[in-house]
């Protein structure tokens, strides 16, 4: 296993590279009939691009996406579906002095001790720059789920100290660090102004929340469902952490404190607090998906930090190349995506395996 794929019956290959001709993502088992329209889903990979506003990196990528295969008139035929999005505003130049060295925080070292070379030109396969194939392809994605009544929001909850304190789906597009409070979106927005004048960044956290989820998806043992959700959202680079429902709260409570009855409200049963954020013994319960995940400050900063070389030798190093002072925002298209991608995959192998999808 390459670790390029993810999922079993939905299944997504990513390739290409930051600084390489283009990237791309291969969609295979795609129920066929689904509306796919190249604009709508342009749409979705400009909500990620870079060069959106001021607390984005500069680089200007169009992040245009062609279709090559797996769409006739509009709809999905059922075929692999190939995305292509080619690079065209790539610097390496920035990169050159960094050839030899280790960046502090970032994969560097980790594809050199795995491989014995690595891609020093923006980083290579370990680039957020990936990503883009991931929000294209999590698009398809979340367009089979719409068609199962189910959608995904994600929204930047916390910048630093500043938390939200209201998730309003709504106001996540109205404001540049796509928080879902409009009432601490601009004193966030002054925080990573304030830490991008001094050189610096900032981390964040990430909630997303999965609606109309139906009861009954994820497998019991080896692929349960907040198992697969956690390593997915786990594999984009910048998080460090995942956390559902009350989270790591929970650990500061009896079970007394923790407990979450059960209750029928109109003939539909669910949990009375979703302190588990909707998914109990690996198996969604139907009630919201509610995850939240923590964004590491950009490890690309102009202040110097030390590291060493390939020859083990003290080196100093300022970034010199276009980066996020605060990664969140373009955080949280990717983190719907993949959040997308492991639900309609457990969506179509329980309708396998059971015929039925919900109670």
């Amino acid at each position: 296993m390459s670790g390029n794929t993810i999922g079993k019956i939905f299944t997504v290959t990513t390739f290409g590279e930051s600084h390489g001709p283009a990237l791309g993502a291969v969609v295979d088992g795609c129920p066929p009939g689904i509306k796919l329209i190249r604009e709508d889903l342009q749409t979705e990979l400009d909500r990620r691009r870079p060069g959106q506003s001021s607390v984005t990196t500069s680089r200007n990528e169009q992040d245009y996406v062609e279709i090559l295969s797996g769409v006739l008139e509009n709809h999905s035929t059922g075929a692999p579906i190939g995305l292509l999005i080619r690079n065209q505003d790539a610097d390496s130049t920035a990169y050159k002095d960094l050839k030899d060295i280790f960046r502090p925080g970032h994969a560097d070292f980790g594809y050199w001790a795995k491989y014995g070379i690595r891609d020093w030109k923006g980083g290579g396969r370990s680039s957020g720059r990936e990503t883009a194939a991931r929000v294209a392809a999590g698009f398809i994605a979340k367009k089979v789920l719409q068609s199962f009544g189910v959608w995904i929001y994600a929204g930047t909850v916390a910048i630093g100290p500043i938390r939200a304190e209201q998730f309003l789906p709504e106001e996540i597009e109205r404001n540049p660090v796509r928080c879902p409070d409009p009432e601490k979106a601009q004193a966030m927005e002054e925080l990573i102004q304030q830490v991008k004048s001094e050189g610096d960044s900032i981390g964040g956290v990430i909630e997303v929340r999965g609606l109309g989820v139906p009861a009954g998806l994820g497998e019991p043992v080896f692929s349960k469902l907040d198992a697969d959700l956690a390593s997915a959202l786990m594999g984009i680079g910048a998080v460090k952490g995942v956390e559902f429902g009350d989270g790591f709260e929970t650990a500061r409570r009896r079970g007394s404190e923790n407990s979450d009855p059960f209750v029928s409200d109109g003939g539909k049963i669910h949990t009375k607090y979703n302190r588990a954020g909707g998914i109990l013994g690996g198996i969604s319960t139907g009630d919201p998906i509610l995850i939240r995940v923590a964004v590491k400050p950009t490890s690309s900063i102009s202040l110097e930090q030390e590291t060493v070389d390939v020859r083990g030798e003290s080196r100093k190093l300022e970034s010199r190349g276009r980066h996020d002072p605060c990664i969140c925002p373009r955080i949280v298209p990717v983190a719907e995506a993949m959040t997308a991608l492991v639900l309609v995959d457990h969506l179509l192998r329980q309708r396998g395996q059971c015929g039925k999808v919900g109670i």
